[in-house]
């Protein structure tokens, strides 16, 4: 490693103690950053990579909630608000067991500069709770939902901070959740995106990260002569991002062989059409089941407690989680024939797998730049709600095609090496980095 990233994350460690997720997403961008900042001195001087790295404020809360038994429940709420130098802050509320402090720091930083590569003015931010809606009923979500946005409505507002969904919150949780701010504040204004289409929602949202990830590999191919046609695509997830990128895909004429759940993935050789995605759909999004019973309706390969990257396939598109593809399962993907990975979670591959990519040499689209699509039509619903002036669908896919180009051009302008090489990491971090530092240089040390 470097000495100066070494010297630069022994701080970060020392300042943000066990915080691993933190600490992985500020070493892949440092490790991008510093030799950048070191060639343009005024970054240096005014210590923006280190401004950037600390939360502006950090909000947490005690979240209590009665269940259907009458018993009081208590979690614990965030709201990471990290960096707001060229707009409102801007991030997805999770809600899963897992979440803590250290998730939802790596999170909003990755937000900061994902959203700058959008050209959008929006800052970046993310927060949650520990509270999982699995296996809850629509009521308790509700008490849960009310509960934590009687708390997070003083932090936010369609000028200050602008929450969406991201694990665990769809459009009910989303719904609930305006609701409550709503009857709190007495106004109705644009303060979260992911909203219905009856009441401020943007058409193409639920669609906006599958379609965007999918819109970056078509990009990324064509620097090769290269298309989806053709390609054989393993995804992974079945929530949101994994249906509409597998939507996608399969128009722009590639076939998608695989579709996962925490449990388990499904292989498909036949390909998942049109009516076999349908079905997820329903199986998912209404009657919340496992992916488990796609292979038996179909009678196709179910896996156990296995991730898909063990299928041979042209093109990986992890949409799950973060780490969900290691060392192992990068060069088995390699050696199977993958040219191509276009990320639509945030961080899921280690930095070891991101290595092996890059040494590779193949087209590596990482997240904050493939998946920016979601909040890029955040962003857009954002403007819609400030005009009072809805878009049809069209107009919404044309500009989210046009953002995910030009999000690519960025990356390729900031990445490309010596030998022609686009190294899509150093031109995410680079192009994301450079608004941001210049708007905070601009503002002066705030």
């Amino acid at each position: 490693m470097d000495p100066r990233v070494q010297q630069f994350m022994a701080m970060i460690k020392a300042r943000n103690p066990g915080e691993n997720e933190f600490h992985q997403a500020v070493q892949e961008v440092a490790e991008s950053l510093i030799p950048f900042i070191e060639e343009n001195p005024k970054y240096k001087h005014a210590k923006i990579l280190e401004r950037i790295a600390e939360p502006e404020r950090i909000i947490i809360f005690r979240v209590p909630w009665l269940d259907d038994k009458g018993e009081v429940q208590i979690n614990r709420g965030y709201r990471i608000q990290m960096n707001s130098a060229i707009g409102p802050y801007k991030g997805g509320l999770r809600l899963h067991p897992t979440v803590n402090l250290g998730i939802l720091k790596f999170l909003a930083f990755e937000q900061v500069l994902k959203n700058s590569l959008t050209t959008l003015p929006m800052g970046g931010a993310k927060g949650g709770s520990d509270f999982d809606p699995k296996g809850k009923s629509d009521n308790e979500v509700m008490r849960f939902c009310q509960s934590f946005m009687s708390e997070l409505f003083r932090y936010i507002g369609n000028d200050t901070d602008v929450p969406a969904g991201d694990i665990g919150v769809g459009g009910r949780e989303i719904g609930y959740l305006f609701g409550q701010y709503k009857r709190l504040k007495n106004e109705f204004t644009g303060v979260l995106t992911g909203k219905g289409i009856e009441w401020g929602g943007s058409l193409i949202r639920p669609e906006a990260t599958g379609y965007g990830a999918t819109y970056f590999a078509q990009e990324m191919l064509a620097t090769r002569g290269d298309s989806l046609k053709g390609k054989i695509v393993c995804i992974s997830g079945s929530g949101n991002v994994a249906q509409y990128a597998t939507e996608k895909v399969t128009e722009f004429g590639g076939k998608v062989v695989t579709s996962s759940d925490s449990n388990g993935f499904i292989y498909d050789p036949k390909g998942i059409d049109a009516e076999k995605l349908k079905f997820i759909m329903e199986l998912k999004n209404v009657k919340r089941g496992r992916i488990k019973e796609y292979a038996e309706k179909y009678g196709v390969e179910y896996f156990e407690g296995k991730r898909p990257w063990i299928i041979k396939c042209d093109m990986a598109m992890p949409n799950a989680t973060q780490n969900e593809i290691n060392e192992t399962d990068a060069k088995l993907l390699i050696k199977n024939g993958c040219i191509c990975v276009s990320e639509g979670a945030n961080m899921p591959s280690t930095p070891e797998a991101v290595e092996v990519f890059l040494n590779a040499q193949i087209l590596y689209g990482p997240g904050k730049a493939a998946n920016a699509g979601g909040v890029a039509t955040s962003g857009l619903e954002m403007t819609q709600n400030s005009m009072r002036l809805p878009w049809s669908r069209e107009e919404v896919d044309e500009k989210l095609q046009t953002i995910m180009k030009n999000i690519h051009k960025t990356c390729v302008k900031y990445g490309t090496k010596e030998n022609g090489f686009i190294n899509y990491v150093d031109g995410a971090n680079i192009g994301g980095f450079v608004k941001v530092a210049n708007a905070m240089i601009a503002q002066g040390v705030v």
